[in-house]
């Protein structure tokens, strides 16, 4: 019994460890950037550090979003590191944003690779 505590213990001491680790600071300050983009309606912003195929996002395609989250974003939002991954030679960086007004958290997903961002997604 006292071995699956001390397992138990030891698996909740890895976890937390893995998770407290601190964000990419590149990471860190594009996704802050493109929520703060989506935020302020700044479509020039939002695609300035994309690839070139970031950078062909439509204007009108930018802009859906900003009138799905522009005014719960303008209310007040939190943004919190969850982790990161890598995926095909990209960094992707995981992203919580919590209201302040409250409503459903949103799960925010940054794509990038050689210092541009390659996607940002969120759900």
């Amino acid at each position: 019994m006292n071995k699956l505590v001390l397992s138990l213990a030891t698996a909740c001491f890895v976890t937390v460890s893995v998770f407290a680790t601190d964000p990419p600071a590149a990471s860190q300050a594009e996704a802050t950037k493109l929520v703060s983009a989506i935020a302020s309606d700044n479509y020039a912003s939002f695609v300035a550090n994309g690839s070139a195929a970031f950078q062909a996002l439509k204007k009108d395609q930018f802009e859906g979003v900003v009138s799905q989250l522009g005014s719960k974003l303008k209310a007040g939002y939190d943004l919190a590191y969850l982790g990161d991954l890598n995926q095909r030679n990209y960094e992707i960086t995981l992203w919580r944003i919590r209201f302040r007004a409250g409503g459903d958290d949103l799960l925010a997903t940054l794509s990038m690779k050689d210092g541009k961002v390659g996607g940002f997604w969120i759900k």
